[in-house]
Parts: C-alpha cells; sequence; structure tokens
C-alpha cells in the first residue's frame, strides 16, 4: 500500500480529526501569503462581481423585451451597459475564479506547502480590487461603449473618460494574471513531491500549466494594445486614427491574438476541474490520460493560430482560409478530451452529485458551443452571421455552458474541502435544474434569431424578433434568480452543513489527504502519493482511502461508497 505522511492537524496516534483550523473572516480581509486563503480571496471577489454581472445582463434582457427602447432612454446607455457587462464578467468574474481555484488546489494536489512565491501569489490577488473599482468607476465618468473588445473609433472618438479608466483597470488585471501564472509555472515544475512524475500530476494541475503558458505569452500582448489605446486618448498619438494615418485594423489584430487564446484561459481551467469531477464521481479511472493532458498543451499552442477567424469581415479574402484551417484544427484537441471524459463515463458508477451534474451540464453545453464554433471557422457561414445573435449563443455555450458550468461543478465537489461541511444535495440538484433548462433556452434560440438576421449589441430591432427575445429574457431571468440557489446553499452550508471529513468523495488525489479545511501548511512532511491518482480499483487503492478516513475522520453522513471499476488502460 502507498502510504501518507500526517498532515498538520492529524494525529500520530490515528485518531481521528475531522476538521482542519478554525476559519475567521477577518483572515480573509487583509494580506496574507498563504495560498489557500488567497484562493478564498480570488474566489469570493470573483463571486461578488458575478452578481454584479449578472445584475447587469438581467439589465440587458430587461431592455429587450420589447423592440423599442424601454429602461434606458438612449443607445449609449444600452452600450455602457452590455459593454461592462462583457468586461466584468470576462475579466473579474471567470478568470479570477478559475485562478482561485488553481491557488487553493494545485499545490495542495502536489502535496507542496504553498505556491513558489508566496508574497507575488498575494501582490497578484491584491491587484485586482482597485481595478475592479477602476472598471466601476468608468461607469460614473462617460462610461466605455464599445464593448468587451474596446474596437476604435468607438474606444478613442466616442467613448467618454471611462474608456481610460476601463483600459487602465484591464492593464492592471492583466499584470495580475502575468504574476499569477509565473508562479503557477514555477510551482507545477519545481514543487512535485518524489513519487510524482509528470504522469502522475492531476489533470487540474495540467489544465493550469497550459492555461499559465498562455497568460504569459499572450497577456503582454493586450497589455501593448491597451497601452496604444490608452495613448492615444490622452497623449494625441494616432495609432488607431485612419484620419491620421494610424489603423484601427491593428487593433483588432492585437486585440484577438489575445482574446482568442484568452476563450482558453477561461476554459482550460474548467477542463481540469471536469476531468477530476467526472473521475471521483463516475469512481472510474480517468480513460486517454496522456492524450488529456497533451491535448491542454496542444490547445495552449494551437490557440496562437486562429486570431483572425474574428475578423473574415475586415480581412483580405487570401488571409481567410489559413485561419479557417487553424480554427477547424483546433477542434481536434478539445475533441479528445470529448471522447476521452466519455470513455471515463462509460461502464462507471456513477453518483449524480451536485459536481456531477453539473460536470455533465458542462459536457453537454460545451458540445453545442463546439459544434457552433467549427461552423463560425467556416468563411462563408461566419460572414453570413457575422454580429448576429448567433456570435452571442456560441459565445455563451463556451463561456457560460462551458466555464461556468465546470466553476459551479468545482465548488460542489471542492466546497467540502475548503470549508469542512457539505452542501446540501438536494438544492444543489435543484440549482442544476433550473440552471440546465435556463441557461438553454436562454441561448440556444439566438441561433436561430441570429441566422434569420436579429444583430446583436442593439436595443432596438425588428418587431418581428419580439417573440423570440419575451422567450429569451423570461429564460434568462430565471437563470439569473437560480445563481440564489447556490448562494443560499453556500450561506446554510457554513451555518449548518454536515461535517464533511477528509474525504466525502473517497478520491485518491492529495488535496484529500488532510484535514479539512487544510492547515496553514498543509502538510508536516512531504506526503507519498498514490501511484495513481485516478486509480480507483487499482490494487492498494482502497487500503489507501480507508487510512485516510481512519487518520482524519469521515464525514457525519457518510457518502455512499460504491465499488470502484476496475482500471481498464487507455
Amino acid at each position: 500500500m502507498a502510504s501518507i505522511s500526517v498532515p498538520l492537524g492529524g494525529t500520530q496516534s490515528g485518531a481521528p480529526s475531522q476538521s482542519g483550523p478554525k476559519l475567521r473572516v477577518s483572515d480573509y480581509l487583509k494580506w496574507s501569503v498563504d495560498h489557500k486563503i488567497i484562493g478564498v480571496q480570488y474566489m469570493v471577489t470573483a463571486l461578488f462581481f458575478f452578481i454584479v454581472g449578472g445584475t447587469l445582463a438581467m439589465l440587458i434582457r430587461w431592455e429587450l423585451l420589447t423592440p423599442n427602447l424601454d429602461l434606458v432612454q438612449t443607445g449609449s446607455q444600452y452600450n455602457t451597459i452590455f459593454s461592462m457587462h462583457g468586461i466584468v464578467m470576462i475579466f473579474l468574474w471567470i478568470i479570477p475564479m478559475m485562478a482561485g481555484f488553481g491557488n487553493y488546489f494545485v499545490p495542495l494536489m502536489l502535496g507542496a506547502k504553498d505556491m513558489a512565491f508566496p508574497w507575488l501569489n498575494a501582490l497578484a490577488f491584491w491587484l485586482i480590487p482597485p481595478a475592479g473599482i477602476l472598471l466601476i468607476a468608468s461607469m460614473l465618468v462617460g462610461a466605455p461603449e464599445g464593448g468587451w473588445t474596446m474596437y476604435p473609433p468607438l474606444s478613442t472618438l466616442f467613448a467618454g473618460d471611462g474608456q481610460t479608466l476601463a483600459a487602465l483597470g484591464m492593464h492592471i488585471l492583466g499584470l495580475s494574471s502575468i504574476l499569477g501564472a509565473i508562479n503557477f509555472i514555477v510551482t507545477i515544475k519545481n514543487m512535485r513531491p518524489e513519487g510524482m512524475g509528470w504522469w502522475q500530476m492531476p489533470l487540474f494541475c495540467w489544465a493550469m500549466l497550459a492555461t499559465s503558458i498562455i497568460v504569459v505569452m499572450a497577456t503582454p500582448f493586450l497589455a501593448g494594445a491597451l497601452t496604444l489605446l490608452i495613448l492615444d486618448r490622452i497623449a494625441g498619438t494616432s495609432f488607431f486614427d485612419a484620419t491620421k494615418g494610424g489603423d484601427p485594423l491593428l487593433w483588432q489584430n492585437i486585440f484577438w491574438f489575445y482574446s482568442h487564446p484568452a476563450v482558453y484561459i477561461m476554459v482550460l481551467p474548467g477542463m481540469g476541474i471536469l476531468s477530476d469531477v467526472l473521475a471521483v464521481h463516475a469512481r472510474k479511472a480517468v480513460f486517454g490520460y496522456k492524450m488529456i493532458a497533451l491535448s491542454s498543451m496542444a490547445i495552449a499552442l494551437v490557440g496562437f493560430t486562429v486570431w483572425a477567424h474574428h475578423m473574415f469581415t475586415s480581412l483580405q479574402p487570401a488571409l481567410r482560409v489559413p485561419f479557417m484551417i487553424t480554427s477547424m484544427i483546433i477542434a481536434v484537441p478539445t475533441g479528445i478530451k470529448i471522447f476521452s471524459w466519455l470513455g471515463t463515463l462509460w461502464g462507471g458508477k456513477i453518483r449524480f452529485t451536485g459536481a456531477m451534474l453539473f460536470g455533465l451540464g458542462f459536457l453537454s453545453m460545451f458540445v453545442i458551443g463546439g459544434i457552433s464554433g467549427v461552423m463560425l471557422a467556416a468563411i462563408p457561414f461566419d460572414i453570413h452571421v457575422h454580429d448576429t445573435y448567433f456570435v452571442v449563443s456560441h459565445f455563451h455555450f463556451v463561456l457560460f455552458g462551458g466555464s461556468v458550468f465546470a466553476i459551479y461543478a468545482g465548488i460542489y465537489h471542492w466546497w467540502p474541502k475548503i470549508t469542512g461541511r457539505m452542501m446540501n444535495e438536494t438544492l444543489a440538484k435543484w440549482h442544476f435544474a433550473l440552471t440546465y433548462l435556463s441557461f438553454f433556452f436562454t441561448f440556444f434560440p439566438m441561433n436561430f434569431a441570429g441566422m434569420l438576421g436579429m444583430p446583436r449589441r442593439v436595443a432596438v430591432y425588428l418587431p418581428e424578433f419580439q417573440s423570440v427575445n419575451s422567450v429569451i429574457s423570461f429564460s434568462a431571468f430565471v437563470l439569473g434568480i437560480s445563481t440564489f440557489i447556490l448562494l443560499y446553499n453556500m450561506i446554510h452550508s457554513l451555518m449548518r452543513g454536515k461535517i464533511a471529513g477528509a474525504n466525502p468523495w473517497r478520491a485518491l488525489t492529495l488535496e484529500w489527504a488532510t484535514t479539512s479545511p487544510p492547515p496553514a501548511t498543509n502538510f508536516i512532511n512531504d506526503p507519498v502519493p498514490f501511484h495513481d491518482p485516478y486509480g480507483y480499483g487499482a490494487p492498494g487503492a482502497n487500503e489507501y482511502l480507508d487510512e485516510i478516513d481512519r487518520r482524519f475522520g469521515v464525514a457525519e453522513q457518510p457518502v455512499p461508497r460504491p465499488k470502484a471499476v476496475q482500471p481498464s488502460g487507455d
């Protein structure tokens, strides 16, 4: 049997220790170099901005209930709402939330005591609140109106001073991402314990490694573009002003060279979460482990070759075909993951927990987003639906049906480890059912509206589109309401949730081989990981899990423990 070391908070005598140190709210309101506190700071901050961005989304759908202006008085006000919605959801919700999961769990999964550079880790987080304040404050001084893409001349000639503040806020958020990514790369490369080679590393760590490589390589391009934009706005330069010798298409090239890889910055960590969730809650070894790991690295590489498919309508015809080909090629590593996940589920002992339901939801919704993405990679179709609701649908199936569903799965899966308490599974199932159905009826009808010519980013539209917009808006309101089930479940769990024990899901990765929540230094000695992080049914796996239960205690209401499926290889 593979052995495990006794983490701080465990007992040498083997007496159960069901929970780690007590958490105090004040610990999360000040500077800390503990990666777990920093991870929670990331996640709570991101959840706050999720509520802000979601509120803006509800305002958008309220306005679009009718073809005329109702909620807002001018088109500029509507432009502000949808611009800030996109910026907040991408840069202050999904990206920081994924960084929060990474900060909390990558060191634990590696058996490390902290990140490689703890002080730098804290600095990366504390750049986010002032950046968020700048972005929100931008709405008070001539808010940005150019969408989250900030295309010139909308962002240079027609927007108010808030556009400058928004650009500066995004600049700071980019710096935060770069500092965090450097930390992840060094931590994953240098801080794995003895016995954990590259091919024994949890797939979430592989996903964070690939994501961090993208961040380090791509984000400086966004920083450069934002610098040029700010100079155009305040220093009188003309990088993007065609009337003075500049080129607005320069912005599009630089922006999308970052922003298409940024899609994978938001999705790859979710794919890593999904790999862990499916294996644990299906009690089955990951099918095609190496291919999933390598496909993450392939996505990180090929993702830099597809940016111009966002520019098919402004690109020279001769340059379109190469980008069409690369945009279709990148579907291959994603397809490898999809079929590997299906292979993991096939024949597994599936438990329909909240985490598993959202994992399955990710799988189905992301496939729809992927299929529409391949459609958009085809030049004739892309030109037909460019700037229509078809693109809005595709974007949200990838980033909500993908990233946000994965975030929900990660919350339900790792909540017991973070807090030491279980969430209510009945509420989790209600949350999933309402989210899944309302999300589908919010965004799937947009495909048909877009193909019929419904333009995006407009507050006034043709009356024949009112019926479909009414369906979309009412579904969106239900989607917004469903979020409060999660928030209530979190609060209820913190106050009255059942004690989780160290390893309520009977998982084999190292974050579960310590108390819940973990102590300050995670482990006293370097822990010895089980030889296969997904080896459910492998010789010695049950003994390894029983030893964790013996040392650290079990949940007040143990989760059913079906037999694991014997590993069958790749």
